[in-house]
């Protein structure tokens, strides 16, 4: 197959073709076929000559040129596509017939007096090639290589952009469950655990699915959908309603049981529009468009609300709620029902108070007002029985100690005595004698702690470090943390606590210092300031090494996970 007069124009008429058909630019085939081209030449005249092919992008026909480039004597290698400045004097001249050419930063040389210079690059013409039947099918291999390169890149680019909206297909095949769909100029696959329930489909059904992943990867792009994800039911809503497409009302948060319920919170930032009025839409219409392609899912439109627990109270619909208990550093919350109401908040299988917590972003506690009265007489007790054992008080004092507010020994110690003075019955001198009662009872258990912390193995280093009480330091001797070195170690939650999340739940971890309400900044700090004195962070660079730190202690959370 040589490259004759007679196919030189088949050459674009055959890229053209090619090109209008995989629907990629003619240039990126020309380009494959004087790879090609280059390739089978350098099987003919050397796989250490430098060929290259160019080919007239009006007339087709294909000039095949060797190069070779000026290099410093000390970096020649390849004698056959390389020569020094002095080897390449002879060839430096205007060329008389035309067949070759110097190229200096990729521009036609036509000052010759400087000489040859590094960089420039010597071509001559060489007879074309007569491809036998290898090479032929060698060429042609590239070719449909890098049409095929050039045809994955325009369909990964395509649909890049496309992730995160809805796209329409029609169902080509089934594969191990898996839903084989043509989106047009690809394939996209809807994963069986992507399906709402039992779904099922047959070739050429009409779907539509939210596209959850574009990836790029060896065998083409891969394009992943999805009709379980919460953002899909968003973007239905948003296809549905005009007023959310149009940014007045926002989606703010989705949550979804796939098949079976759902909740969205919504926000309307025109006073004169209803959030959830809009999504119903007249009659309904709006959202029951959207729950007709969600095989009849149960859709709750709450509306939004910046206060934690107005927004909980709003997601736990259709209960009732008495009272909401929130508690910001745990981010958790405790809610109160009618004994009547239990069964209607927490939901069939738990899945209303499910949807609402993965809605707020919360962990969300129900109780009963009964089970709310017997903790807190359960709490209101063991308090009473603290102070009457510790202080020495009858019942009735103790209680109303606790009735006042105060939960613990050092609360007692250390409050202004006005504070006490205040409580019916107490003067100057009770107020006194409590004070001293309980600060006489805290030193016993602090010279107890330091003991029992030594007795552990406590070093001193860890005893004397400021912000650390004896009781801290027994705690952590208990746990193996006996040095300061040992302390420096531990990431900040391990010593404050955090919440890990296991399969999609949330679950505590308990800090070694939680009991004595160290704070997760506190830990932090405290963890930094050991480092610093043990020499292992400049004190200069304390600022960033902390924030450095919380990203290192957030990460090993997450690991957890």
């Amino acid at each position: 197959m040589a490259i004759t007069s007679a196919n030189q124009l088949e050459l674009l008429q055959t890229a053209e073709a090619v090109a209008r058909e995989k629907m990629i630019e003619p240039e990126l085939v020309i380009e494959a076929m004087e790879d090609s081209l280059a390739r089978a030449a350098k099987s003919r005249y050397g796989s250490e000559m430098d060929i290259r092919v160019r080919i007239d992008r009006k007339t087709g026909n294909a000039t095949f040129t060797r190069a070779r480039t000026v290099v410093e004597e000390e970096a020649l290698e390849n004698y056959q596509a390389e020569f020094t400045a002095a080897q390449a004097k002879t060839y430096f001249e205007p060329s008389k017939d035309g067949r070759s050419i110097w190229l200096r930063d990729g521009q036609v040389v036509s000052d010759f007096a400087g000489g040859p210079q590094v960089g420039d690059v010597f071509q001559e013409q060489v007879p074309p090639v007569d491809l036998g039947r290898i090479a032929a099918q060698s060429a042609k291999q590239v070719i449909l290589q890098r049409v095929r390169e050039a045809e994955r890149d325009r369909q990964y680019e395509e649909f890049r952009d496309r992730a995160g909206t809805i796209i329409n297909g029609v169902v080509k095949r089934e594969e191990y469950g898996n839903i084989i769909v043509d989106v047009g100029r690809g394939e996209a696959i809807l994963r069986r655990n992507e399906k709402i329930g039992r779904e099922s489909y047959r070739p050429n059904d009409r779907i539509r699915a939210y596209v959850k992943d574009v990836r790029r990867e060896n065998r083409g792009p891969q394009i992943f959908l999805s009709r379980t994800d919460p953002q899909f039911m968003a973007e239905l809503f948003k296809m549905e309603v005009p007023e959310i497409y149009d940014g007045v009302i926002e989606i703010k948060a989705v949550a979804r049981d796939p098949g079976s319920r759902a909740k969205i919170a919504v926000i309307s930032y025109d006073n004169s529009i209803d959030p959830v009025g809009a999504c119903v839409g007249m009659r309904g219409s709006r959202v029951q468009a959207v729950v007709g392609e969600l095989q009849g899912e149960k859709i709750d439109i709450i509306p939004w609300n910046e206060d934690h627990a107005t927004f909980l109270v709003n997601a736990l619909q259709p209960a009732e709620v008495s009272k909401v208990v929130f508690d910001e550093e745990a981010n958790k919350i405790e809610v109160v029902v009618p004994d009547e109401q239990l069964s209607l908040a927490i939901g069939r299988r738990g899945q209303n108070v499910r949807l609402a917590s993965q809605l707020t972003g919360l962990d969300i506690d129900i109780l009963t007002e009964e089970e709310e009265s017997k903790r807190r007489q359960a709490e209101f007790n063991s308090r009473t029985a603290l102070f009457m054992e510790a202080l020495d008080l009858d019942e009735f004092f103790a209680q109303l100690l606790v009735a006042e507010g105060f939960t613990n020994l050092e609360e007692v110690a250390y409050v202004d005595q006005d504070e006490l003075l205040s409580i019916d019955g107490v003067d100057e001198g009770t107020a006194a004698e409590l004070q001293a009662r309980a600060r006489d009872v805290l030193e016993a258990k602090t010279r107890a702690a330091l003991e029992s912390a030594r007795a552990l193995g406590a070093e001193d280093s860890l005893i004397e470090f400021e912000g650390l009480t004896p009781q801290m330091v027994e705690a952590l001797a208990k746990d193996g943390i006996k040095t300061l070195e040992d302390f420096a170690t531990c990431a900040d939650w391990e010593l404050a606590g955090g919440w890990t999340t296991v399969n999609g739940q949330r679950q505590k971890d308990e800090g070694l210092l939680e009991p004595f309400e160290v704070s997760l900044e506190e830990a932090q700090t405290l963890v930094m300031t050991a480092r610093v004195m043990l020499g292992w962070v400049d004190p200069a660079e304390l600022g960033g090494a902390t924030e450095d730190e919380a990203e290192t202690d957030g990460d090993d959370e997450e690991a957890g996970a």
